[in-house]
C-alpha cells in the first residue's frame, strides 16, 4: 500500500508521543520534531508507511540513545494480555466454531497497539470487542486452504497480541507453525524477546523476518524467512504494518487479520474504521 498524505500528521503525532515517553527534556523533544519535519518534507522518497515509520521512529532512538523506546510498554502489554489468556481459552472452548473465534481473539489482540492508541483499556473493552463480528471474513476460503496445508506462517505485529495469537496457534496442532517477528525493536512490535516472553515457543517456531521496519521489506528479509514465506501453505499477516507492506503482493495463500484503526487502511480495504477483518488476498 502506497504512502498517503494522511499518514504524515499521524507519524508526527506518534513521534511526539514517543519522544515525550522517553525523555522529559524539551530540547531533545524539539530536536526530534525538527528532524521529523525534515523527513516528512521528503515523504515522496518513501514507498510505504512502514518505510517512513522506520525513519521517523529512528529519530527517537538516535536522540534519546535508547535502542528500544517502547521496551517497558511492550513488557506491560504482555503482562496485561497474559491476564486474559485463561478466561479467553475458557471462552474459546465454549464456542461451536473454535476456528472462527480463535481468529477473532487473535484479531482483538491487535488492539494492543501503542503506536496508534496512546491509552488502552482492554479489560474495559474486551467484552464489547468480542461481540463485534468481522466486517470481512473469508473463513470458508481459509478452511479450504487448511485441508491440504502442512506449514502455516504467521507474521506477528505488536508485542501484546502475541499472547492472543498463542490462543489461536494452539488450535493448529496438526500443522507446522512458524511465527515471524521484527528483526530489531521498532515501535511496540514484537521481537524475538517478546515472542519468547509470551510463551509462543511452546506452540510455534519463532523466527525473525530480519527487517528493521514495522512491516515486511523483502530486500531486508533474512534467507530463512524468505524461504519459509515461499514454502508456507498458508500465511496469516497480522496488523496494519504488515498489511501496508503486503497488500500489493499477489499470493492466493495470504490472509490479512487485523482491526482497522486507520482511515487510510479503511478506505483501501473498503470498510469503516474500528472494524475487524480476516481477508484473503485478492490476486486478480
Amino acid at each position: 500500500m502506497k504512502l498517503q498524505l494522511d499518514c504524515l500528521p499521524c507519524f508526527l503525532r506518534q513521534v511526539l508521543e514517543a519522544s515525550r515517553m522517553v525523555t522529559k527534556k524539551t530540547e531533545i523533544q524539539e530536536k526530534i520534531i525538527e528532524e521529523a519535519i525534515k523527513i516528512l518534507r521528503d515523504f515522496k522518497n518513501y514507498r510505504t508507511p512502514p518505510e517512513l515509520a522506520r525513519e521517523i521512529h529512528g529519530l527517537v532512538k538516535i536522540y534519546t540513545r535508547d535502542p528500544d523506546p517502547y521496551k517497558e510498554i511492550k513488557k506491560q502489554s504482555i503482562e496485561i494480555a497474559k491476564k486474559f489468556y485463561k478466561p479467553l481459552k475458557e471462552f474459546l472452548n465454549q464456542q461451536g466454531d473454535k476456528l472462527y473465534w480463535g481468529l477473532k481473539i487473535a484479531a482483538i489482540g491487535n488492539v494492543l497497539d501503542y503506536g496508534v492508541y496512546s491509552k488502552i483499556n482492554l479489560e474495559k473493552n474486551l467484552e464489547k470487542e468480542l461481540k463485534k463480528e468481522f466486517a470481512l471474513c473469508d473463513l470458508e476460503n481459509f478452511k479450504e486452504k487448511l485441508k491440504n496445508a502442512k506449514i502455516i506462517l504467521i507474521l506477528g505485529d505488536n508485542a501484546g497480541e502475541t499472547v492472543f495469537d498463542k490462543i489461536l496457534i494452539e488450535e493448529f496442532k496438526k500443522y507446522k507453525i512458524f511465527y515471524a517477528v521484527r528483526g530489531i525493536p521498532i515501535i511496540n512490535d514484537a521481537t524475538l524477546e517478546e515472542a519468547y516472553e509470551s510463551g509462543l515457543h511452546e506452540c510455534a517456531e519463532i523466527i525473525s523476518t530480519g527487517c528493521t521496519l514495522p512491516g515486511i521489506d523483502f530486500k531486508e528479509c533474512s534467507k530463512e524467512f524468505s524461504e519459509i514465506f515461499n514454502q508456507a501453505d498458508i500465511i496469516i499477516s497480522k496488523g496494519q504494518g504488515n498489511y501496508e507492506s503486503l497488500s500489493d503482493i499477489k499470493k492466493d495463500n495470504l490472509f490479512f487479520l487485523l482491526k482497522v484503526k486507520c482511515p487510510v487502511i479503511a478506505s483501501h480495504i473498503g470498510i469503516d474504521v474500528n472494524n475487524y477483518v480476516f481477508k484473503k488476498q485478492n490476486i486478480t
